[in-house]
């Protein structure tokens, strides 16, 4: 007989947010349905994921875990799964996002609330300074001494720029400021896509008393594009290496507002005792780029560029009240992204001195995932190949990110939600009733591991296997694609589109997004769990 589980109510959980204890609140719902309402604090972890991603974003097994869904059957099965994979203390929160609803909790909209949130409140009570669209564009227009620097992922700014921009993700701009703009007289302008990242980037150069004029541009990409303005597209532009002068400077300076901001001190030392504690998380994360941390990171360590980690502490930190370690070798981007961290209220620590010796681990970090609950019947590319070639009785189902799905998959295949995993295979007979042999992958096939046996058990009578080497394995063979939406058994909820992403993000879409962000500071004032402080 299966123990009912546990309930959590609403007040629990907000007496745990400000007492500043451990708790992880998970939505598990696919990121859209999350995007368009939840708790300020809830982090998403669709049910689907649960094996690939719990015991890394949720390092310790005897965190308070609280589940909820609204009302679409997720959160038990969610329960399930993560006592299974040895959580002890996880609950139900009393009445799903209903019960949130109905006991007078606040819930906002989008993803990243927390860290927009923030960056609202910095500029509400610092008054980031900010310049229009059309201001910005005179500037660069007159050719005036100024110099726009990007705050997003490389990826994003080269998708889409400001003309003449230069890509500095976040941590990096107190670390290479010097070097872009080393004539004091220089007006320095951060952008983004939005706000957030423009108004922290802003304020983290203003914090470290650079001497020349930074403004945010105003609404970024978004108020570029509402201007009737145009953007750059596919742009390469970086930022220069710095000089050994230049480093020490931006060194001391970001310590000095680290240290403004309550950010505590840590050495190698301290690692292992925190790593063995069970009463405690803590989080370790390398804030350098990605490509310096494949070189040589810390053993235990995760790569989080620090501008990205600020923007995303919900996803990279979902355990709200756990202890954060950073990283770095120069000491200005840990001290920079620590000091945005302790002001969002969260215990941090950066690791001080850091010796190169150290740094004896390369490549990406090492996952810990549980294996699938029973032996998988794996099949190659080559047999795949053959049975698809024999007729109609083989079915594909691609279990990948749905975005990845549309850019390029197995000829024929469905693309399902393991959420959504009954419903689809259902649709799946409906539409190819002769079906005899169901091959399951995703990119690696790591996800479709953990969907094997489930759809065994939901698809009597037919052959259920995994493709090994996932889609990935039929790429490097050289076999034939195909794009598109063409087989969809479940709705693409898994991601949620954000309005100021892509090329042709609407007039109107965009638009309601600022608007959201300006309402922020007032919803946080309504929730009163932030914790926030802004120095």
């Amino acid at each position: 007989m299966t123990t009912a589980l546990p309930t959590t109510p609403y007040a629990q959980v907000r007496e745990h947010l400000l007492a500043g204890r451990e708790i992880a609140l998970l939505d598990v719902r696919e990121e859209d349905p999350f995007a368009q309402a939840h708790p300020l604090w809830a982090a998403n972890l669709p049910v689907g994921r649960i094996e690939l991603d719990a015991w890394t974003r949720i390092p310790r097994r005897d965190t308070p875990v609280v589940v909820f869904d609204d009302g679409e059957g997720l959160a038990e099965t969610a329960a399930r799964r993560l006592q299974a994979l040895g959580y002890s203390e996880v609950s139900l929160l009393a009445g799903g996002l209903q019960g949130w609803r109905d006991a007078g909790g606040e819930l906002f909209r989008d993803v990243n609330v927390p860290s927009k949130s923030f960056g609202e409140l910095v500029e509400a009570e610092r008054h980031t300074p900010s310049l229009p669209a059309e201001e910005v564009k005179a500037l660069i227009e007159s050719q005036a001494n100024v110099v726009v620097l990007d705050a997003r992922r490389f990826d994003e700014y080269q998708t889409m720029s400001i003309p003449s921009g230069v890509s500095v993700p976040g941590a990096e701009l107190v670390l290479r400021a010097a070097a872009l703009a080393p004539d004091p007289s220089t007006h320095i302008v951060v952008n983004c896509a939005g706000r957030t990242r423009s108004i922290i980037g802003t304020q983290s150069l203003v914090n470290a008393g650079l001497p020349n004029r930074v403004t945010a541009l105003r609404n970024g990409t978004i108020g570029w594009l509402l201007a009737g303005q145009k953007l750059d597209h596919g742009a390469s532009r970086r930022a220069p290496e710095v000089s050994p002068e230049q480093q020490a400077r931006a060194a001391a300076q970001a310590r000095a507002v680290a240290d403004r901001a309550g950010v505590r001190r840590a050495t190698l030392a301290d690692l292992p005792a925190w790593a063995a504690e069970t009463s405690r998380t803590t989080y370790r994360f390398d804030v350098r780029t990605p490509e310096e941390f494949a070189h040589g990171h810390l053993p235990g360590f995760r790569s989080a560029p620090g501008g990205q980690l600020v923007q995303e502490t919900d996803h990279q930190a979902p355990v709200r009240g756990a202890r954060i370690v950073l990283a770095d070798t120069d000491g200005v981007r840990a001290n920079m992204s620590a000091s945005w961290l302790a002001q969002m209220g969260w215990e941090v620590h950066v690791l001080d001195p850091l010796p190169a010796r150290a740094l004896t681990e390369t490549g990406s970090a090492p996952t810990a995932v549980p294996p699938p609950e029973q032996p998988i019947p794996l099949i190659s590319v080559a047999t795949l190949q053959g049975w698809l070639a024999e007729g109609s009785d083989t079915v594909v189902i691609d279990f990948t990110p749905s975005a990845n799905y549309v850019k390029r998959h197995i000829p024929g295949a469905w693309w399902a939600l393991r959420s959504q995993l009954a419903q689809g295979l259902a649709h799946i007979r409906r539409q190819q009733p002769g079906a005899q042999r169901l091959v399951l992958t995703c990119g690696s096939s790591a996800l479709a591991a953990y969907a094997v046996a489930e759809t065994a058990r939901l698809s009597p009578g037919l052959s259920v296997s995994l493709l090994d080497g996932g889609t990935q394995a039929w790429i490097e063979a050289g076999l034939p694609l195909e794009s598109g939406e063409t087989r969809l058994a479940a709705p693409r909820i898994d991601r949620y589109r954000r309005p100021y992403e892509g090329t042709d993000a609407l007039r109107e879409a965009m638009q309601g997004y600022l608007d959201w962000e300006f309402g922020l500071v007032e919803q946080l004032g309504r929730d009163g769990t932030h914790g926030f402080k802004v120095i």
